[in-house]
């Protein structure tokens, strides 16, 4: 453990682990395979980050967030240690590359996002990589019950079996398999046994920090004024918010409502759909309090380090209880006291029941999607294999009536059949070919400051742009012209104009790839895994959201961490369950749970019409039920109440 300790303090500057951290790192020392659950602002990445140093070879590290590894990559070469990138949207030189120097030990922590385990290269170059372990960040994305799943991280277990550890094996028992560390910050027990069996574990070496956040209030607001309520939080809780909404055309109009009705105007807003240059320019204005609240789909905010987060404020449900957990958790990592707030009223019950028939539509309409889809492409029957296409949905619904939430839930169940591969947000980075020579190039006289400086850039930073396109880093290019990103942009969009290149800008439009033959309509098949199993985890992860919306008597967040597998809790004394509680009258409370207790001292099972006979007003009594079966004072099954212990 010194060594860890050591390379902590050099790299870190920290005296000591926190938490689970030291029983984690010990672990994937000892070569055992190990799943470590920390909530968010737990401190994950040490968990791999140190141990990485420690041992000989290169430890990879997957993980879905590429902003996240990114910024990773970043902060590591400032501290002086080794490390790389692998993500879609890098030229196939730049991988190459990157993947030269990990084999001749030019790296030490090498990110690579789940997309880029099948491609053949990347298998190509493991095989001569010295591999210390594996590291799986968002490993509930690996489980068909996860709220997550993401079938490319399927591709894990299979990666394992071609590398190929050149010491008497990092476990130090002649091992022929790499360990792998597996770390979420969501899993309920269910997700967490299949996240062990998708990779393979050799060990049960399973480490868990409990969910509880003791500086963070869960406030669920019952209103029918959403915008309203939402003002006057804001202005109640000082600092910096984000707010989840679940539609990207409601992030601009909340957004501009927050601006119109705040003094200064504090807000900005962010989802998928935007350019990569811009969502990353609003990040930054974020994350150093340039502007106070963020207003964002659930496409913001994983990987984000920012600590003073004083509320996060969902005004519409998200779909689960794990995306809620994790999103809310984004406030309070400094420790401070912090929000996480639920507006929440009636009409909502009803829109997440509608979510269910939305995200899993009759198996006839994702019969017709499919036969629609041929025809948009034009694609015979028995034809098609292979064939990769721009998608615009828009256009799809317009041309055959759909509407488009039903259409993309029917593409996603023909993607998980293995019908099509529908890539709704592929990371490609914009592109670049110069349409004239180099000696024209330096011939033009006509081109602005602006213009000769992105150009100047360009040339300096890429070769082989009069042969080929290019992809280019939009933001590097801006740092290098010394523009604003917006401004780059522009730039760019002048220059194609004026035919002196083509400038391809980053594109958000899914993709869509025939994974097999066109087959015909009757022999479609949707497996039961693929729709009625998912469907039926699905509703219940709705039905979990309205639950806890609508549960007034238990502590939210004895609700949530009794969710997660967490029994053994008490009340939180800050929601507003526990607020409501604490304003009642004491003395009827007391006297309601002293007599209950007095009746079944003798320990043994009662009926539980029984405690009506107690002369206990019908609110009190429930109200001391709740209280003490939340508090696990009173056990209670079908038809028995009785004393715990």
């Amino acid at each position: 453990m010194q060594k860890y300790l050591s390379i902590l303090q050099q790299y870190w500057g920290y005296d000591d682990f926190r938490g689970i951290q030291r029983e984690i790192i010990e672990s994937i020392g000892n070569g055992h395979d190990t799943l470590g659950l920390m909530p968010t602002g737990g401190g994950k990445s040490i968990t791999f980050q140190v141990p990485a140093l420690a041992m000989e070879g290169v430890c990879i590290v997957i993980t879905p967030l590429i902003a996240l590894m990114k910024d990773q990559v970043q902060h590591l070469r400032r501290l002086g240690i080794q490390a790389a990138a692998i993500y879609s949207g890098m030229s196939h030189q730049e991988i190459l590359k990157t993947l030269d120097n990990s084999i001749f030990g030019g790296v030490k922590i090498l990110y690579v996002s789940p997309e880029r385990l099948s491609s053949e290269l990347f298998l190509t170059k493991l095989r001569r990589i010295h591999v210390s372990f594996i590291a799986v960040d968002e490993a509930h994305c690996i489980s068909q019950w996860g709220y997550d799943f993401r079938p490319s991280y399927l591709e894990i277990a299979k990666i394992r079996r071609l590398v190929n550890p050149k010491s008497p094996a990092a476990n130090g028992q002649g091992s022929s398999r790499i360990p792998v560390l597996a770390l979420t910050a969501t899993a309920t027990p269910r997700v967490m046994e299949d996240i062990q069996q998708k990779l393979e574990f050799h060990d049960q070496q399973v480490f868990k920090m409990s969910f509880e956040r003791k500086n963070l209030a869960y406030i669920v607001r019952q209103t029918a004024d959403k915008q309203g309520q939402l003002l006057h939080i804001l202005n109640a809780v000082p600092g910096s918010a984000i707010v989840y909404t679940r539609s990207r055309r409601r992030t601009k109009e909340i957004a501009d409502f927050l601006n119109d009705n705040l003094s200064p105007a504090v807000a900005t807003y962010y989802h998928a759909g935007l350019d990569h240059s811009i969502r990353d320019d609003r990040q930054q204005c974020w994350q150093q309090d340039k502007v106070r609240v963020m207003v964002a789909t659930n496409a913001f905010g994983m990987g984000i380090d920012k600590p003073d987060v004083r509320t996060v404020i969902h005004i519409d449900c998200p779909s689960s209880l794990e995306a809620y957990f994790q999103e809310a958790g984004r406030a309070g990592r400094d420790g401070r006291k912090s929000y996480a707030v639920l507006l929440y009223n009636q009409g909502d019950h009803r829109k997440l029941e509608k979510r269910v028939t939305d995200t899993f539509p009759d198996k006839e309409y994702i019969i017709k999607v499919y036969e629609h889809l041929a025809y948009f492409y034009e694609i015979a029957v028995g034809d098609g294999y292979g064939v990769s296409r721009l998608f615009d949905i828009d256009l799809f619904c317009r041309t055959f009536h759909h509407f488009p939430v039903q259409a993309d839930a029917a593409l996603t169940l023909l993607s998980r059949a293995g019908y099509i591969n529908y890539e709704t947000e592929p990371d490609n980075s914009s592109r670049v070919l110069f349409l004239i020579g180099r000696d024209e190039l330096y011939r033009l006289d006509s081109t602005t400051p602006m213009e000769e400086a992105v150009i100047t850039a360009l040339l300096r930073n890429h070769g082989g742009l009069f042969t080929d396109y290019a992809y280019i880093d939009l933001n590097q290019i801006a740092r290098e012209a010394r523009l604003t990103p917006d401004q780059t942009y522009l730039t760019l969009k002048a220059l194609s104009q004026q035919r002196i290149l083509h400038f391809i800008p980053q594109r958000s439009m899914p993709i869509i790839t025939y994974t097999q033959r066109r087959e015909a309509s009757e022999h479609i098949v949707i497996p039961r895994s693929v729709y009625e199993d998912r469907r039926e985890l699905y509703a219940k992860r709705i039905k979990a959201v309205w639950l806890y919306a609508e549960n007034d008597e238990v502590c939210r967040s004895q609700q949530l961490l009794r969710y997660f597998g967490e029994e053994r809790t008490h009340n939180c004394g800050q929601c507003d369950v526990c607020l409501q509680a604490s304003s009642r009258p004491a003395s009827n409370w007391k006297k309601a749970c002293d007599l209950i207790q007095q009746h079944l001292a003798d320990r043994k099972k009662h009926p539980i019409e029984e405690l009506s006979r107690l002369g206990i007003p019908d609110q009190q009594l429930q109200e001391a039920l709740s209280y003490m079966i939340s508090e696990e004072i009173i056990l209670a099954d079908r038809t028995s109440i009785y004393l715990a212990g």
